[in-house]
């Protein structure tokens, strides 16, 4: 049992299972066992229209697509049952783990717990198949497993947005990077013209722009066509000079920032786009870092590098796949602030350029366990507040930023699929820094 509010059994995913078979076998967790098992307990069912609803009625030897990518749904089980009934609920679009289901067994027994006991389930991708056992026992899970989200495909575009431009005003234009690297010219600016923001993709295949210079808190989501939306009101606490990055393949997280002093707190963005208030913050508070993907499927990330007070540092806090931030690692590589990230090759990652001593275009290579590497040379313009993104599927681009002595530029530097940056490339689109990116497909 994962927990008891009051008198209410809160079951979370698959955190209380009963595995059995027909025979009372009890199903391993691995490889084809469960596979197979689940096409046996599959075999015969009636698969139904997808529901939905904030409610709905189940129905012996029926299968349920659930969608509560609106709304979590209570499922009400049929008032009697014979031994062997069996019906099926899969999770429609992977979002039970922001909208769960809650089964209300409607007098009979579930698992051996009366109906006074509330069964939910809130993990993403769950499919769950219930059979009645008898009077005793009820209702018993047969199969409760969360499916992995695969196939997996990269994004193939980009988009550089807002900044800080030449002439000493904040902007809301936009550039859209092609899956050939190739930066376009300006697009009018939505939302709020501000500087200092972050950005990160969502949902496998669009991007959000979040909060900013001021501070404020908005957003503004990026359709997987490139198309920015209005403001959303913010969510969490107004700041600027933050960085944000992806995980779990398709949620994202922005972190730290400064709003009258540092900050280590974080915001985590559904597979839906929606921003979730503030998480307490983990690591060193600071402001201007950079992050970015990493891993099989993109499913984690990394926070680097930034300023603590007066002090530069180069530490890295790693995301895991359900996107929570872990403790500070020691820092690898030139300690610096206002730098960019971005992933590559499909399951790697990428800081690079920066302020500290003096402007960088030093580059440093995450592993796809999350390993930061040495200092590479630079290669292009030593330039601060530029911004990175994937484009290709499994190539990156650094674009814009301030060099030693100014102006602001719009060159952009492309990163092979082996995370070789190329020299600079002539800048298209309003020259600016203090800007940010995210890829899109």
């Amino acid at each position: 049992m994962s927990g008891i509010v009051g008198s209410k059994l809160n079951i979370r995913g698959s955190d209380r299972i009963a595995k059995l078979g027909t025979d009372g076998q009890v199903l391993t967790s691995a490889g084809a066992g469960l596979s197979a098992a689940f096409e046996d307990l599959a075999a015969g069912i009636s698969w139904q229209a997808i529901e939905t609803g904030s409610t709905m009625t189940a129905v012996a030897g029926e299968g349920y697509w659930v969608d509560t990518t609106s709304n979590a749904c209570t499922i009400t089980l049929p008032g009697s049952a014979s031994v062997g009934d069996t019906i099926i609920f899969a999770d429609y679009d992977r979002t039970w783990g922001t909208n769960g289901i809650v089964i209300d067994s409607n007098g009979l027994n579930y698992q051996g717990d009366d109906d006074s006991f509330d069964v939910e389930y809130g993990t993403d991708g769950i499919g769950l198949s219930i059979t009645y056992m008898d009077a005793t026992k009820g209702w018993v899970p047969t199969f409760d497993e969360a499916v992995a989200d695969v196939p997996f495909k990269a994004n193939d575009n980009g988009i550089f947005g807002y900044g800080w431009a030449q002439g000493e005003y904040a902007t809301a234009v936009t550039n859209l990077v092609s899956n050939v690297g190739v930066v376009a010219t300006d697009t009018s600016g939505v939302g709020t013209a501000r500087d200092n923001l972050a950005a990160t993709q969502y949902g496998g295949d669009k991007g959000i722009f979040a909060y900013g210079g001021g501070p404020v808190s908005m957003s503004n989501l990026v359709s997987n066509a490139g198309v920015v939306a209005t403001d959303t009101t913010g969510v969490g606490t107004a700041r600027q000079a933050l960085s944000a990055c992806s995980y779990g393949g398709d949620k994202g997280i922005f972190g730290y920032g400064d709003a009258s002093g540092d900050l280590s707190m974080t915001n985590l963005v559904s597979n839906a786009g929606v921003v979730a208030t503030d998480t307490t913050g983990v690591g060193t508070a600071r402001e201007g870092s950079a992050a970015t993907q990493y891993g099989t499927a993109y499913g984690l990330g990394i926070f680097g590098f930034g300023r603590n007070g007066a002090s530069n540092v180069s530490m890295t806090n790693l995301v895991s796949s359900v996107g929570v931030v872990a403790t500070d690692t020691t820092g690898v590589g030139t300690v610096r602030r206002t730098l960019a990230a971005c992933s590559y090759g499909g399951d790697k990652g990428i800081f690079g350029f920066g302020n500290g001593a003096s402007y960088f275009g030093l580059t440093n290579l995450v592993s796809n366990v999350g390993v930061v590497a040495t200092d590479v040379a630079a290669v292009g313009t030593a330039r601060i507040t530029p911004a990175g993104c994937e484009y290709g599927e499994d190539k990156g681009i650094f674009g814009y930023g301030y060099p030693s002595g100014g102006p602001y530029s719009s060159m952009t530097n492309l990163v092979s699929n082996s995370g070789v940056v190329a020299s600079d490339v002539t800048g298209v689109g309003t020259a600016r820094g203090y800007i940010s990116a995210c890829s899109y497909n």
